[in-house]
């Protein structure tokens, strides 16, 4: 059986996508970069009462999705991850250190039309999305015919 590295993640943004080199930037090659984090509650039982615990997870946007998502990733928006986990190492002062981060491969934005006043928000971007097609009507080839007998 093959290895599964497969991460889906709702939560809320701890803080603004700034324009600093670390939150957003262009790597080498000219691809855009978002390091954001999340905050994700889970509700835990704790004797007769149920209490959140709050978990939080640094995320890695690239490409195109980085760029177009850019104005609406603010503090305290939802959104949902779906990617991998990546593992960073490096030695510091002697000291091994080490880091997880999720990488995403889809993001989507949650919430309703007057959170954090993103009412034209786009709604979902994944890593492989051509953007020139966003917005387009689906098209009718799929196979089925339009005069269906019953």
């Amino acid at each position: 059986m093959t290895d599964v590295n497969h991460v889906i993640l709702i939560g809320r943004l701890t803080r603004d996508l700034g324009d600093d080199e670390r939150s957003f930037g262009f790597v080498a090659n000219g691809t855009a970069r978002a390091n954001v984090s999340i905050a994700v509650n889970r509700s835990v039982k704790k004797g007769e009462e149920w209490v959140d615990e709050v978990n939080y997870f640094d995320v890695t946007i690239w490409g195109k999705t980085a760029e177009n998502l850019k104005p609406y990733l603010t503090k305290g928006k939802q959104i949902a991850i779906d990617g991998y986990l990546k593992q960073d190492r490096w030695e510091k002062d002697g000291q091994k250190m080490s880091k997880i981060t999720v990488v995403s491969n889809n993001v989507q934005l949650l919430g309703g039309k007057g959170e954090n006043n993103n009412s034209a928000a786009p709604g979902s971007y994944s890593q492989s999305e051509n953007v020139n097609n966003q917005g387009a009507a689906p098209s009718n080839d799929g196979g089925f015919p339009e005069d269906i007998p019953f």
